[in-house]
């Protein structure tokens, strides 16, 4: 592929850019309009930033619209792909990223990171970690000319599994660090941030494929989405930076030092899966998204668990911030490794075929 960027839109090219000017943005109204802020910390609901759990369904919900679970029937067909997906996002990723995270909070950065912060960004690590890519997947797959039927189910599969095994992951990684949570909060997170999305995404596929047809869907109404998507997102994290202000301006060089664990597991992750799925000689348009599910995150759900766990003031969203601001540029180049890379793997099998 010639140009890496082609599929990608205008916002998701420069999501990094954007982000950085969010946080300026957020940072600058908390520090000249605190009244704001302080405005914004009191609409809450059982810890729940009601603006900001507005503006996170605006991001999830149509991620869920693009998933189609009737694809869930192709599982049995051909599944070593899929056992790579699975193994490797949620037996190995959530606890590298805590083994990576906790060395270097706690022992390479310790001279910069005094312990109560390196507690919470471990746990915005730990929430990252327990959190592979939903959305953002199908660009990568894209771009990496993936099978785009495949990826359909590794995705279909892989949110699934948050349903189950996103609380208890994040629980026990929590507890190893020290980091008690209450359990309700976390599973009102999931519920309200991926079971109800899930549920009114898979509701408005089936009513708009019924009554429209798949292609008036793909082609028509969930590009609608695009740049409401992108627009949740920035607004929120210009909310959680005039929030974060003070936390920011006193440590502006641990944005830094939280990227580097955040950089390290994404290129760890993704060559675990990329090499298993080249030791099992699955062909490129399987193993390329493979790999980027795993190195990639549900942000948007690491985001929304952090707040509502801790506090959208909390240095724990920072964190996962953080990975929001690293992953397009850290994806593209991953990207660009995979196609580079393509004669590693067997000759392509059709693109569309289902597994």
């Amino acid at each position: 592929m010639d140009n890496n960027n082609e599929g990608i839109s205008f916002f998701e090219r420069y999501l990094t850019l954007w982000v950085g000017a969010c946080m300026a943005v957020g940072v600058l109204i908390g520090r000249f309009l605190p009244a704001f802020p302080a405005f914004i910390a009191r609409l809450e609901y059982a810890n729940v930033s009601l603006p900001i759990a507005v503006l996170i369904w605006l991001m999830i919900y149509p991620m869920m619209i693009k998933v189609d679970f009737t694809s869930l029937k192709n599982v049995g067909k051909s599944p070593k792909g899929l056992f790579v997906t699975w193994v490797v996002n949620w037996l190995i990723k959530p606890f590298t990223m805590f083994g990576i995270a906790y060395f270097f909070f706690f022992v390479a950065f310790s001279a910069f990171i005094p312990e109560p912060l390196a507690r919470d960004y471990l746990a915005g690590a730990v929430l990252l970690g327990a959190a592979p890519c939903t959305a953002m997947v199908f660009v990568w797959s894209h771009l990496t000319r993936g099978n785009a039927a495949y990826t359909v189910v590794q995705v279909a599969t892989n949110d699934l599994i948050i349903l189950v095994a996103f609380v208890p992951i994040v629980a026990f990684l929590l507890g190893i660090g020290g980091i008690a949570i209450p359990w309700a909060t976390l599973f009102l997170s999931v519920l309200l941030f991926v079971v109800i999305p899930l549920i009114g995404g898979i509701l408005t596929r089936t009513y708009v494929v019924t009554t429209k047809g798949v292609d008036y869907l793909e082609e028509t109404f969930i590009p609608k989405f695009s740049n409401v998507t992108i627009s949740g997102l920035l607004l929120t994290l210009v909310l959680i930076f005039s929030l974060q202000g003070e936390t920011i301006l006193n440590n502006p060089l641990h944005i830094v030092l939280i990227a580097v664990p955040l950089s390290l597991q994404t290129f760890l992750i993704f060559f675990i899966a990329y090499m298993a799925a080249k030791k099992l000689r699955l062909c490129h348009s399987v193993a390329a998204p493979g790999g980027m599910i795993g190195a990639s995150n549900f942000f948007e759900l690491a985001v929304a668990a952090a707040i509502s766990l801790f506090g959208a003031a909390s240095p724990v969203v920072l964190a996962t911030i953080v990975g929001v601001l690293v992953e397009v540029p850290l994806m593209l180049a991953l990207v660009r490794i995979a196609n580079k890379t393509r004669h590693w793997f067997p000759a392509e099998e059709l693109q569309d075929e289902a597994p």
